[in-house]
C-alpha cells in the first residue's frame, strides 16, 4: 500500500528512493542522520627535497588531487608540499573563475608556474 503524499515530502535524489520511501511504514525518515567515516589512502610525492618537504608537479589539478592535499595538510601539519604547475593560471574547471594559484593561496600552499618562472630557488634553502 502506497503512502499518501504529505505536504512536506522529502526531496529525493532518485525515483527509486521515492518509491521505496512510499512503500515503507510511517515513521521512516529520509537522510536525517550523518555518519562520519575516514578513508585511508597513501600519497607518494613526486619529489622529496628535504625531510617532510616535497614538490608535487601538476599539469592538471583535479578535484580529487585538491581534496587529497587538504587531507594531507590536515593530518600531517609538519609536511610541506610545494606545487609546481605547468600553468598556475588554469582554472579549476571550465566553468570556474578560480585558478590553481587562487586555490593554493586560499589553502596556504606555496606554488610556482614552471613554464613562466621555473623552480623557485628558495624551495631548496633550509
Amino acid at each position: 500500500m502506497a503512502r499518501a503524499k504529505r505536504k512536506r515530502d522529502p526531496v529525493f535524489r532518485s525515483g527509486l528512493e521515492r518509491k521505496a520511501w512510499e512503500a515503507f511504514p510511517k515513521g521512516v525518515t529520509y537522510e536525517t542522520d550523518k555518519l562520519k567515516y575516514t578513508v585511508i589512502h597513501e600519497y607518494r610525492p613526486d619529489f622529496t627535497i628535504a625531510p617532510n618537504t616535497y614538490i608535487e608537479t601538476k599539469g592538471r589539478f583535479l578535484s580529487s588531487d585538491r581534496a587529497k592535499h587538504l587531507y594531507i595538510k590536515e593530518q600531517h601539519p609538519k609536511v610541506k608540499v610545494y606545487f609546481l604547475f605547468g600553468n598556475a593560471s588554469n582554472t579549476l574547471t571550465k566553468s570556474s573563475k578560480t585558478t590553481y594559484a587562487d586555490w593554493c593561496d586560499k589553502h596556504g600552499f606555496s606554488y610556482a608556474d614552471f613554464y613562466k618562472e621555473g623552480v623557485p630557488k628558495e624551495w631548496f634553502i633550509k
